[in-house]
């Protein structure tokens, strides 16, 4: 859809809103979502809403807009979220759906991101349509490095980016890189052998390019001339858009512009709106008056001079840099080079198309990576008001915001000036931040220095640091005491010395990492100081100085040519074409995802009389609430009603789940977490619901303990559950016979879900019967039923629930949709109306929580051979407040705590701890992620103290023959050794890093589908799985497909529901597919049978015309079919049972580069080697093991969730937690399914989405061996522990050197 947005329109769509959401349109309403226009005029739901800040690119739209002075249309894409409608005026907007859609045409993006597989959940898929189509309307042949940039404000939590990335690739002029293949081999019987294994020469491509739609950028929408002539217009008038509470004025000229600044001089101007927006939205700031200068000529333009450059706007200034430097003698150029190599990783596209350098230099922000190079370059900052212009230098004291470096109130920006660089003049921008790209630096800096010509006697120097104070700091004590030194080592020390006397981060400093922090600060200095060194070597010829750089001169640690490669076994020669099982078949809801047309929960048209549902929760961790105010919550326009515990008719504590916080302790409600749903506010807009819930008052009286630490539980002998534990052999006796023994403990922090579909639900209430229908996002339809029938304590027959698709779930949709479910349900119970219950990502990552954290301990007996003779582990996990999922994860932990290797006496014990903090819940892997550490950590010790690397440690102790388990199953290790043989050889090993995939097991249940076949042919398939994003239905339509022999177009599925499959299990573990797969082949298989008798009457009929003949003779085509599950069992008691079904083994193999003086690292190369059996799907499974290792790389690295000591959430949003981007996956990245035999699932297939999870440790063990070789070189040989994630913070402070011990010493200096 294009919106040509002028005053007329936005009027029109004030009517509406008037008439179907409450009164008046406030000025800042932005595009996506909190307006609901584009949803209500014209049902746009393509554009979907994740995160409210415009850190994910979910609602990426794209502006386009005509500059009458140069003739051109401009097209950017923006984050929809950010956006205020009142800022479009005379723009046209381009949503995913005017790109194509399958009611008229479909784009070549939308095609080709859903035939190379790019999409899996499909909620992200609009966004990367559109940052790659507006890509493609500026630069229709783009660059690989182009495609990157463009999608690197793109978040996606399911495919790992590889194939969004590829299929941008295909419309690159030229493309070097390899394109993705799968194996095909000889034909294979499954029975023949008990495993085979099969690695032969690609030749079978996962999408075959001949299939795509050329590409005519000829053909693309023409802009609208009306709105060329409204640009063009010389009688253009100033523009007001006035609300209740707010007008938002738009000037026509700059003179306009400096009278309303002087008429009100307090009004924000707003361009991008990336500053205002956010503190608009999460901060609660108010302005009266915005001016909007969008559009004035006078302020966006770049103007190169013999001196220096000005410009205002963040694109155009990287554009006019770019040529710059192309044109200019590098040696003038310096500053730009700095600022272009932020401006690269500054946010994502989306936001610096929005943003402004003058918004951005005048805003200061203490974490600013541009300000600190301006002012490091001499910038000045050219300022204009009704009294005149007038210059400010954009230095030190203008960034420390001095009162008298201030710009006076009436003042704007006209232009940023940024002078030219001299011969014997080094500019440099240095960061670091907990992602490459798109993320706040947490420590960064602008530096340079001066010297006398031909000379390295030292001229001027200045030095900015951003985010080590509330406001950039100079150092410009220091800078004043090295005037006249030479650029040498003594004067590098004396300036590490000074700086670090300068800059003082307090103890209880904002953002913490306060050692860290104070490390990079001279760290960044040394790599400056490297960097001019080698500058001057080449000027004055003097020789190097011989000391250790981090990296070859002008090596990046940003910009990845992806490169991939697959290799799987084929399809039977003899299979029937029209069968698809073993084929790469693209995901059912493709097309729908990449155009936007698949409907997610909150794409629902509004309901007649529906309200919207606020949470209230907890600021406490452990208190009693003495009063709940609701009173002038209730006043406000638009709010129907507040609910509480007291308003749910049935349980209200379910299972050990608390629905509303309830009487617990004497007469008084009682809070247990921080983030525990109070009360919820029904209202009629959400934007009431929200205000209302703020206007509730809650008096609170703490109660102790307060538990926040899995150490405090422990103190406390706070538990969840009793102990769990597996045993065989004596492990104390053993303890008595080896040469050695160590003891140490691991710490592996949680992880955030981060689903791109917020936790959504809509309740209906029916007026018969105390009906109620729910719709609404998760992994178990009856545990959700359950719990609103326990809630509304009615039968479970009375309550219908639907899930179509899941946007992600991770695990983090089982138990959490049921119990806020129940919520929403007592609302609308309540009320009597239909309620739409969507959390914000705030909201979501503070009450869901998600993966458990662990403390693992180990005491290790073993012969100084490196062979193991003894273990004894202890695994602890935070369970927060409730059980949860909690008591499974553990026996799933402790279950598979041996990993790959046999240990004669082994103990493992664990339990998990009750806290404070929100439960944590299932999350994919179970628990295996968490543990296996422990296992790894303790291998690398031994390897240490026998001095022997870990594979060999691992090699000695792996299973080597079929055995039984700690737990008494019999295990086969042939398939795991064969993986790992082939990792080994195939990987180029020798300098790389392999982890050990373990016998990852499979979970159980049972299934049940449900197929009907209709006269004319067609078959409609219902099953008890939900669509999450990881191909299921897909899988379903191919077993379907094969089963009944007709082509899947045929066939169709639509969604899951209680109504049609009662008493599904979870949809988790990787079973989706085996079980429900086995339940749809059962009832094909019976409907095939009742056939039989017609086909063999007719056996050259049609398929058609066997249906018609079967209706005739009254023989039934509809049937269930079940799939009682798996037969497991574990005795707990005993400690023993055949607790899985089968095994899936991997292996993976990484290369990293680590900087050893920021804590930086660079993922190289990949190689994974997975054991899929035989894969119903090849393009499905790949894309779930690449996907499952990104999420598993990010959760061993970068991937930090932060509380405060009273068990505050900090991390609640994609500005505070970083999940990888495009940017952190392997720039080679290679996986090899193995083909084996398993004859208890369907078609020989293996569950793969949660294997590859822990094969992302492999990027921790590299980092770990980087680190350790870093240690080795300092004379630090002592076995160390690097704790889960490693990120930069614990990466660098690992690597001990003058600069960490500098610090300590300083810290530890008296005052």
């Amino acid at each position: 859809m294009r919106l040509c947005l002028k005053k007329a329109s936005l009027t029109c769509l004030s009517g509406l809103r008037r008439g179907n959401r409450g009164s008046g349109v406030p000025p800042t309403l932005n595009l996506c979502r909190e307006s609901q226009l584009p949803t209500l005029r014209f049902h746009l739901t393509g554009t979907k809403y994740s995160c409210g800040s415009g850190g994910c690119g979910a609602c990426t739209v794209m502006v386009s807009r005509y500059d009458p002075k140069t003739k051109k249309i401009h097209h950017y894409p923006v984050t929809a979220c950010l956006v205020p409608i009142c800022s479009l005026h005379g723009a046209a907007v381009t949503t995913v759906e005017g790109v194509g859609s399958m009611k008229t045409r479909l784009h070549p993006v939308q095609e080709r991101l859903a035939k190379c597989h790019g999409t899996q959940c499909g909620f992200c898929s609009p966004g990367m349509v559109m940052s790659i189509y507006t890509l493609l309307r500026n630069h229709p042949e783009p660059t690989p490095e182009q495609i990157t940039e463009a999608l690197g404000g793109n978040l996606c939590r399911c495919t790992g980016y590889r194939p969004i990335v590829e299929s941008g690739k295909t419309f690159c002029a030229v493309s070097n890189d390899k394109k993705y293949f799968f194996n095909s081999c000889a034909s294979l019987s499954i029975s023949e052998v008990p495993f085979v294994f099969c690695f032969v020469e690609m030749c079978t491509k996962l999408y075959n390019e001949d299939e795509f739609q050329p590409f005519d950028p000829t053909q693309e929408p023409v802009f609208p001339p009306e709105l060329i002539r409204m640009a063009e217009d010389p009688n253009k008038r100033r523009l007001t858009f006035r609300g209740k509470r707010t007008t938002w004025i738009t000037p026509v000229n700059l003179n306009d512009l400096l009278e309303l600044k002087t008429s009100f001089p307090e009004a924000p101007i707003i361009m991008g709106n990336t500053a205002v927006g956010p503190s608009i939205k999460f901060r609660d700031e108010f302005h009266p008056v915005f001016i909007s200068p969008l559009g004035l000529q006078e302020l966006y333009f770049v103007d190169s001079t013999d001196d220096g450059t000005r410009g205002y706007s963040l694109a155009q200034l990287n554009d006019a840099l770019h040529f710059i430097v192309s044109e200019q003698p590098k040696e003038k150029t310096k500053t730009y080079h700095a600022l272009l190599k932020h401006l690269r990783t500054l946010a994502g596209a989306q936001i610096r198309n929005m943003a402004t350098l003058g918004g951005h230099v005048v805003s200061r922000p203490n974490y600013s990576d541009l300000n600190p190079i301006l002012a490091a370059g001499n910038a000045t900052i050219n300022l204009i008001s009704k009294e005149g212009k007038r210059q400010i230098p954009l230095d030190g004291r203008f960034l420390e915001k001095s009162p008298e470096a201030n710009l006076k109130s009436e003042e704007t920006v006209l232009s940023v000036y940024i002078l030219h660089s001299t011969q014997w003049h080094f500019v440099s921008g240095l960061r670091i931040a907990q992602r490459q790209e798109n993320a706040f630096a947490i420590v960064n800096a602008g530096m340079s220095v001066k010297f006398e010509d031909g000379t390295d006697t030292i001229k001027e120097l200045q030095m900015f640091y951003g985010s080590v104070g509330p406001t950039v700091v100079s150092a410009s004590k220091t800078c004043q005491q090295l005037i006249g030194r030479k650029w040498n080592d003594q004067m590098l020390s004396d300036a590490c010395r000074l700086v670090l006397d300068e800059i003082y981060i307090p103890p209880d400093a904002e953002g913490g990492m306060v050692e860290y922090r104070r490390t990079l600060i001279i760290s960044l200095l040394f790599k400056f100081y490297l960097k001019v060194r080698r500058g001057l070597n080449k000027m004055v010829r003097t020789t190097s100085l011989g000391l250790w750089a981090p990296w070859p001169p002008g090596h990046e640690m940003h910009g990845n040519k992806i490169t991939c490669f697959v290799r799987e076994q084929c399809v039977d020669p003899h299979q029937p074409p029209q069968d698809p099982v073993g084929h790469p078949v693209m995901h059912q809801s493709a097309i729908k995802h990449t155009t936007g047309e698949a409907v997610f929960v909150d794409d629902m048209p509004p309901i007649s009389q529906e309200l919207f549902l606020a949470v209230v929760t907890s600021t406490r961790a452990h208190a009693k609430i003495i009063l709940i105010d609701t009173s002038a919550a209730l006043a406000l326009p638009g709010v129907v009603d507040v609910i509480t515990a007291e308003d749910v008719p049935g349980d209200n504590s379910y299972q050990g789940e608390i629905f509303y916080a309830q009487n617990e302790v004497c007469d008084l409600c009682t809070v247990i977490c921080v983030g525990q749903i109070v009360c919820t506010v029904a209202a009629d807009t959400y934007a009431h619901a929200k205000e209302a819930a703020k206007k509730v008052r809650i008096v609170y009286e703490d109660l102790e303990p307060r538990i926040i630490t899995i150490e405090q539980a422990l103190e406390h002998n706070s538990f969840l559950s009793a102990e769990k534990k597996i045993e065989q052999g004596d492990v104390e006796q053993a303890f008595k016979y080896v040469d050695q023994i160590i003891e140490g403990k691991v710490h592996v922090e949680g992880q955030e879900h981060f689903y791109m579909e917020t936790q959504t639900i809509l309740a209906i209430p029916q007026e018969e019967d105390k009906e109620m229908v729910c719709t609404y996002v998760t992994l178990g339809t009856y545990l959700f039923q359950e719990y609103v029938a326990a809630a509304l304590n009615i039968p479970r027959n009375r309550i219908a629930c639907h899930t179509k698709r899941a946007g992600g779930a991770f695990g983090g949709k089982v138990s959490k949709p049921a119990l806020l479910g129940a919520v929403s349900a007592v609302a609308a119970k309540k009320t009597g109306r239909p309620i739409r219950f969507i959390l914000e990502r705030g909201d979501d990552m503070l009450i869901t929580a998600g993966r458990h954290p662990l403390l693992g301990k180990y005491k290790i007996g073993f012969m100084n051979n490196g062979v193991i003779k003894a273990a004894d582990i202890e695994y602890y996990i935070n369970g927060g407040c409730s059980p949860d999922e909690s008591e499974l994860v553990m026996e799933f932990m402790v279950l598979r705590s041996e990993n790959a290797y046999y240990i004669p006496n082994f103990r493992c014990r664990g339990r998990p701890c009750k806290t404070n903090l929100p439960s944590n819940t299932a999350f994919r892997g179970f628990g295996f992620p968490q543990g296996i550490v422990v296992g790894e950590a303790y291998i690398t010790a031994v390897a240490s103290q026998c001095d022997l690397t870990p594979e060999q440690v691992k090699e000695i102790n792996m299973y080597k023959r079929t055995s039984r388990t700690a737990h008494k199953q019999t295990f086969n290790p042939e398939p795991l050794r064969r993986c790992w043989k082939e990792c080994l050889e195939k990987s180029s090993f020798s300098a790389r890093k392999l982890a050990l995939g373990c016998p990852q097991p499979l979970q159980s249940g049972e299934a049940a589908a449900l197929v009907h076949i209709y006269l004319d042919g067609s078959v409609l398939v219902s099953h008890s799985g939900c669509e999450l994003g990881q191909g299921l239905h897909t899988k379903m339509i191919q077993v379907a497909s094969r089963e009944l022999n007709i082509p899947e177009s045929y066939i169709h599925l639509s969604e899951t529901n209680t109504t049609t499959v009662s008493n599904a299990t979870f949809t988790a573990g990787s079973m989706g597919a085996d079980i429900n797969g086995k339940a749809v082949q059962n009832a094909c298989q019976i409907l095939k049978a009742r056939l039989e008798p017609v086909i063999r009457k007719n056996p050259r009929g049609t398929w058609e015309a066997w249906i018609s003949e079967a209706y005739k003779e009254s023989i039934s085509l509809s049937t269930t079919g079940y799939f009682k599950g798996y037969q497991t069992n574990m005795d707990w008691k005993k400690g023993e049972g055949n607790a899985f079904p089968y095994f899936v083994y991997g292996a993976s193999c990484s290369e990293v580069e680590v900087d050893c003086l920021t804590g930086a690292h660079k993922l190289l190369r990949t190689d994974i080697f997975m054991d899929a059996a035989f894969s119903i799907n090849p393009a499905v499974d790949i894309g779930q093991i690449e996907g499952a290792f990104v999420q598993g790389m990010g959760f061993y690295t970068i991937e930090e969730l932060k509380y405060s000591p009273e068990g505050v959430l900090y991390s609640r949003g994609p500005d505070d937690y970083k999940i990888p981007t495009v940017t952190e996956i392997p720039e080679e990245f290679n996986v090899t399914l193995v083909r084996s035999q398993n004859p208890i699932a369907i078609y020989s297939s293996k569950g793969l989405g949660e294997a590859g999870m822990f094969l992302g440790s492999s990027v921790l063990f590299a980092i770990y061996d980087a680190v350790a070789a870093a240690r080795r070189e300092r004379g630090l040989t002592k076995t160390f522990t690097l704790s889960s994630p490693a990120t930069p913070e614990l990466i660098r402070m690992t690597c001990v050197d003058q600069f960490t011990d500098m610090v300590r010493l300083v810290r530890r200096a008296p005052c």
